[in-house]
């Protein structure tokens, strides 16, 4: 069965032209034909800046998918009022049978923080683990937030699939160790430099999907629809399963 997965840094609807505008974001995805995506930056009645909207139930009832949401940040607004989110996101089109969440809280006192979801799908009575994160800039804890991810991959009898802006350059000391077990589904299949911010004019390839080598990737392509949708273009890439 061939699947479609794609990672996309929303930046909370936020465009390039500094837009808010969710439909757009919508509308990629609905053009790519994904069938999972995995998505950064995504506010869950976070503020004013996204007009406190449930970003990811938004678009998975607009696009009838199946959603998971981490939060990688949660503030309290008192108690008449939900807790203000920021974080990452998966939509499906095959059921999630489980969802878990980890915070990476490696240091405190940080402003923003990171998570990673975990997520279990099932494609055709299989099942496969989905990862989506978002890692920090910081060496350190780019490393520490690495080692969490590998740990939990090389338990897995699943076939996984890990998808997100990993911030980090191919052939870079974090792109080794994951590439050490997983495969980096552009340098499999894609073609060019992969380049993925910004959106419009990209210089660097910050975006990735990385799936355990039992998946055949046949294809892998930064998606251009519209370049103004965020300042991060998405990437997909075509595998079987």
């Amino acid at each position: 069965m061939e699947i479609t997965i794609m990672t996309f840094n929303i930046h909370h609807g936020k465009g390039a032209d500094k837009r808010l505008d969710l439909q757009r974001i919508a509308d990629v995805i609905t053009e790519s034909d994904a069938d999972i995506i995995g998505l950064n930056e995504v506010d869950k009645h976070f503020s004013k800046r996204s007009d406190y909207e449930d970003q990811v139930g938004w678009l998975a009832s607009q696009l009838q998918m199946y959603h998971a949401y981490s939060p990688s940040l949660s503030l309290s607004s008192g108690q008449a009022s939900p807790e203000r989110q920021y974080g990452n996101a998966l939509l499906s089109r095959f059921p999630i049978v489980e969802e878990k969440h980890h915070l990476f809280n490696f240091v405190t006192g940080l402003i923003e923080g990171r998570s990673l979801l975990e997520t279990t799908v099932r494609i055709d009575q299989k099942l496969f683990r989905l990862f989506v994160t978002h890692f920090s800039l910081n060496p350190f804890l780019h490393r520490k937030q690495t080692d969490f991810l590998l740990e939990r991959i090389l338990k897995l009898e699943e076939p996984a699939v890990v998808m997100g802006d990993l911030n980090m350059k191919p052939h870079s000391k974090g792109w080794q160790k994951v590439a050490g077990a997983l495969y980096d589904t552009w340098k499999e299949a894609g073609e060019g430099p992969g380049f993925t911010y910004p959106s419009h004019r990209p210089k660097k390839r910050l975006d990735y999907v990385f799936t355990s080598p039992s998946l055949h990737v046949s294809k892998a392509e930064v998606v251009t629809i519209d370049p103004s949708a965020s300042d991060h273009l998405p990437l997909k890439a075509v595998m079987m399963c």
